[in-house]
Protein backbone atom coordinates (compact mmCIF):
# COMPACT_ATOMS: atom_id res chain seq x y z
CA UNK A 1 0.00 0.00 0.00
CA UNK A 2 0.96 3.49 -0.80
CA UNK A 3 0.89 6.65 1.37
CA UNK A 4 2.55 10.50 0.73
CA UNK A 5 3.45 9.94 4.40
CA UNK A 6 5.89 7.14 5.53
CA UNK A 7 4.17 4.66 7.83
CA UNK A 8 5.54 3.65 11.09
CA UNK A 9 4.95 0.81 13.90
CA UNK A 10 5.33 2.55 17.34
CA UNK A 11 5.74 -0.85 19.02
CA UNK A 12 8.81 -2.81 20.12
CA UNK A 13 7.06 -6.17 19.66
CA UNK A 14 8.48 -8.81 16.67
CA UNK A 15 5.25 -9.91 16.41
CA UNK A 16 3.39 -6.75 15.41
CA UNK A 17 6.74 -6.02 13.05
CA UNK A 18 6.33 -9.51 11.27
CA UNK A 19 2.68 -9.49 10.50
CA UNK A 20 2.95 -6.27 9.11
CA UNK A 21 5.90 -7.03 7.11
CA UNK A 22 4.24 -10.18 5.35
CA UNK A 23 1.10 -8.47 4.87
CA UNK A 24 3.05 -6.29 2.25
CA UNK A 25 3.08 -3.16 4.58
CA UNK A 26 6.43 -1.06 4.32
CA UNK A 27 7.26 0.61 7.38
CA UNK A 28 9.87 2.30 9.76
CA UNK A 29 9.69 0.81 13.49
CA UNK A 30 10.28 3.34 16.58
CA UNK A 31 10.22 1.68 20.00
CA UNK A 32 7.90 4.13 22.16
CA UNK A 33 9.60 5.45 25.58
CA UNK A 34 8.55 2.84 28.51
CA UNK A 35 6.62 5.67 30.39
CA UNK A 36 4.34 5.42 27.73
CA UNK A 37 2.87 2.05 29.22
CA UNK A 38 0.97 2.70 32.30
CA UNK A 39 -1.53 0.46 34.28
CA UNK A 40 -4.73 0.70 34.27
CA UNK A 41 -6.93 3.46 35.65
CA UNK A 42 -9.64 3.01 38.18
CA UNK A 43 -12.89 1.87 36.79
CA UNK A 44 -11.63 1.77 33.55
CA UNK A 45 -13.08 -0.97 31.07
CA UNK A 46 -10.57 -2.70 29.10
CA UNK A 47 -12.08 -1.81 25.65
CA UNK A 48 -10.53 1.91 27.17
CA UNK A 49 -7.29 0.65 28.46
CA UNK A 50 -6.02 -0.84 25.51
CA UNK A 51 -7.25 2.13 23.17
CA UNK A 52 -5.55 4.36 25.72
CA UNK A 53 -2.46 2.43 25.62
CA UNK A 54 -2.45 2.51 22.37
CA UNK A 55 -2.87 6.20 21.90
CA UNK A 56 -0.33 7.04 24.30
CA UNK A 57 2.62 4.62 22.89
CA UNK A 58 1.42 6.00 19.33
CA UNK A 59 1.05 9.61 20.67
CA UNK A 60 4.91 9.04 22.44
CA UNK A 61 6.30 8.24 18.90
CA UNK A 62 4.42 10.89 17.29
CA UNK A 63 5.58 13.80 19.32
CA UNK A 64 9.58 12.80 18.18
CA UNK A 65 8.99 13.12 14.19
CA UNK A 66 7.85 15.83 11.53
CA UNK A 67 5.30 13.78 9.30
CA UNK A 68 4.47 10.32 9.17
CA UNK A 69 1.07 7.87 9.97
CA UNK A 70 2.04 6.30 13.44
CA UNK A 71 0.86 3.36 14.50
CA UNK A 72 0.04 2.54 18.05
CA UNK A 73 -0.86 -1.07 19.38
CA UNK A 74 -1.74 -2.92 22.55
CA UNK A 75 -3.33 -6.13 23.51
CA UNK A 76 -4.73 -8.14 26.57
CA UNK A 77 -6.53 -11.17 27.38
CA UNK A 78 -9.64 -11.01 29.28
CA UNK A 79 -11.39 -14.33 31.34
CA UNK A 80 -14.70 -13.37 33.71
CA UNK A 81 -13.64 -10.14 33.85
CA UNK A 82 -10.25 -10.42 34.34
CA UNK A 83 -7.49 -8.60 32.28
CA UNK A 84 -4.41 -11.15 31.68
CA UNK A 85 -1.33 -8.97 30.57
CA UNK A 86 2.44 -10.10 30.08
CA UNK A 87 3.56 -12.46 32.85
CA UNK A 88 6.49 -11.34 35.12
CA UNK A 89 7.74 -14.62 35.77
CA UNK A 90 7.04 -18.62 34.99
CA UNK A 91 4.75 -18.41 38.44
CA UNK A 92 2.99 -15.68 36.99
CA UNK A 93 2.11 -17.56 33.43
CA UNK A 94 1.38 -20.68 35.55
CA UNK A 95 -1.13 -19.15 37.02
CA UNK A 96 -2.77 -17.61 34.15
CA UNK A 97 -2.65 -20.55 32.38
CA UNK A 98 -4.64 -22.12 34.97
CA UNK A 99 -7.26 -19.45 35.16
CA UNK A 100 -7.42 -19.76 31.40
CA UNK A 101 -7.49 -23.58 31.24
CA UNK A 102 -10.89 -25.56 29.95
CA UNK A 103 -12.39 -21.22 29.53
CA UNK A 104 -13.62 -19.26 27.04
CA UNK A 105 -11.98 -16.12 27.06
CA UNK A 106 -11.46 -12.96 24.36
CA UNK A 107 -7.96 -11.51 23.27
CA UNK A 108 -8.74 -7.53 23.07
CA UNK A 109 -6.28 -5.31 20.57
CA UNK A 110 -6.69 -1.44 21.16
CA UNK A 111 -5.46 -0.21 17.51
CA UNK A 112 -4.82 3.99 17.39
CA UNK A 113 -3.21 5.98 14.25
CA UNK A 114 -2.22 9.06 14.11
CA UNK A 115 -1.46 11.67 11.28
CA UNK A 116 1.49 14.09 11.66
CA UNK A 117 2.35 16.36 8.94
CA UNK A 118 4.95 19.51 9.69
CA UNK A 119 5.03 18.79 13.00
CA UNK A 120 1.21 18.53 14.06
CA UNK A 121 -1.04 16.00 14.59
CA UNK A 122 -4.18 16.33 12.17
CA UNK A 123 -6.18 13.23 12.60
CA UNK A 124 -6.04 10.64 15.75
CA UNK A 125 -7.77 7.33 15.05
CA UNK A 126 -8.94 4.21 17.31
CA UNK A 127 -10.87 1.20 17.35
CA UNK A 128 -11.19 -1.69 19.18
CA UNK A 129 -10.89 -5.50 17.92
CA UNK A 130 -12.08 -8.21 19.74
CA UNK A 131 -11.40 -12.19 18.88
CA UNK A 132 -13.09 -15.56 21.31
CA UNK A 133 -11.25 -18.44 21.95
CA UNK A 134 -11.42 -21.85 23.96
CA UNK A 135 -8.57 -23.08 25.30
CA UNK A 136 -8.35 -26.88 26.08
CA UNK A 137 -8.96 -28.06 29.60
CA UNK A 138 -5.45 -29.06 29.45
CA UNK A 139 -2.80 -31.18 32.44
CA UNK A 140 -0.50 -30.43 34.30
CA UNK A 141 1.69 -31.88 32.58
CA UNK A 142 1.21 -30.43 29.49
CA UNK A 143 1.16 -26.33 31.03
CA UNK A 144 4.44 -27.34 32.89
CA UNK A 145 5.85 -28.58 29.55
CA UNK A 146 4.78 -25.15 27.32
CA UNK A 147 5.80 -23.10 30.98
CA UNK A 148 9.39 -25.32 29.51
CA UNK A 149 9.95 -23.90 26.10
CA UNK A 150 9.69 -20.23 27.64
CA UNK A 151 7.07 -19.34 24.54
CA UNK A 152 4.98 -17.69 26.96
CA UNK A 153 7.47 -14.59 27.57
CA UNK A 154 6.23 -11.20 26.43
CA UNK A 155 2.90 -12.95 25.71
CA UNK A 156 -0.57 -11.37 27.01
CA UNK A 157 -2.29 -14.28 28.79
CA UNK A 158 1.03 -16.28 29.12
CA UNK A 159 0.20 -17.95 25.74
CA UNK A 160 1.07 -17.48 21.89
CA UNK A 161 -1.55 -18.80 19.22
CA UNK A 162 1.14 -18.51 16.72
CA UNK A 163 2.96 -21.35 18.71
CA UNK A 164 0.68 -23.80 17.51
CA UNK A 165 -0.52 -25.59 20.17
CA UNK A 166 -3.84 -27.62 19.49
CA UNK A 167 -5.05 -26.46 22.94
CA UNK A 168 -6.16 -23.14 21.89
CA UNK A 169 -8.93 -22.96 19.47
CA UNK A 170 -10.08 -19.70 17.70
CA UNK A 171 -14.03 -19.29 18.15
CA UNK A 172 -15.00 -16.38 16.48
CA UNK A 173 -12.61 -13.17 15.28
CA UNK A 174 -9.73 -12.17 13.84
CA UNK A 175 -6.70 -14.66 13.74
CA UNK A 176 -3.81 -11.77 13.65
CA UNK A 177 -5.52 -9.84 16.64
CA UNK A 178 -4.63 -12.93 18.92
CA UNK A 179 -0.84 -12.58 17.49
CA UNK A 180 -0.80 -9.22 18.58
CA UNK A 181 -2.51 -6.76 15.34
CA UNK A 182 -5.66 -7.11 13.72
CA UNK A 183 -4.47 -6.53 10.21
CA UNK A 184 -8.48 -6.37 8.93
CA UNK A 185 -9.27 -3.32 11.07
CA UNK A 186 -5.94 -1.65 10.52
CA UNK A 187 -6.36 -1.70 6.96
CA UNK A 188 -9.94 -0.18 7.36
CA UNK A 189 -8.15 2.10 9.70
CA UNK A 190 -5.31 3.04 7.61
CA UNK A 191 -7.14 2.33 3.90
CA UNK A 192 -7.74 5.88 3.31
CA UNK A 193 -8.66 8.06 6.92
CA UNK A 194 -12.35 8.54 5.81
CA UNK A 195 -14.66 9.02 8.96
CA UNK A 196 -16.89 6.46 6.64
CA UNK A 197 -14.70 3.66 7.49
CA UNK A 198 -14.64 3.63 11.39
CA UNK A 199 -17.38 3.48 13.99
CA UNK A 200 -15.25 5.80 16.05
CA UNK A 201 -12.85 8.14 14.87
CA UNK A 202 -11.03 11.58 15.74
CA UNK A 203 -11.72 10.29 19.31
CA UNK A 204 -11.73 13.18 21.55
CA UNK A 205 -8.59 12.38 24.43
CA UNK A 206 -7.26 13.93 27.39
CA UNK A 207 -4.03 15.68 27.02
CA UNK A 208 -1.27 12.95 28.66
CA UNK A 209 0.89 15.23 31.14
CA UNK A 210 4.34 14.73 30.76
CA UNK A 211 6.95 12.31 31.97
CA UNK A 212 10.14 13.57 33.70
CA UNK A 213 12.14 13.32 30.34
CA UNK A 214 8.89 15.39 28.34
CA UNK A 215 7.17 12.14 26.94
CA UNK A 216 4.31 10.82 27.75
CA UNK A 217 3.72 9.31 31.51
Amino acid sequence: MHTELPLILASASPRRKQLLAEAGFVFDVRFPDACAEDGRLPHESPENYVRRLAFQKAKNVADKIERGVILGGDTIVLCHGHILEKPIDRTDARQMLQQLRGQIHSVLSGLCLIKRETGCEQEVYQATDITQLVMQPISDEVLEMYLDTEAWRGKAGAFGYQDGNDWIMILEGSESNVVGLPLELFRTMYGGFHKDLLHETNVPLPCCPPCKNGNLP
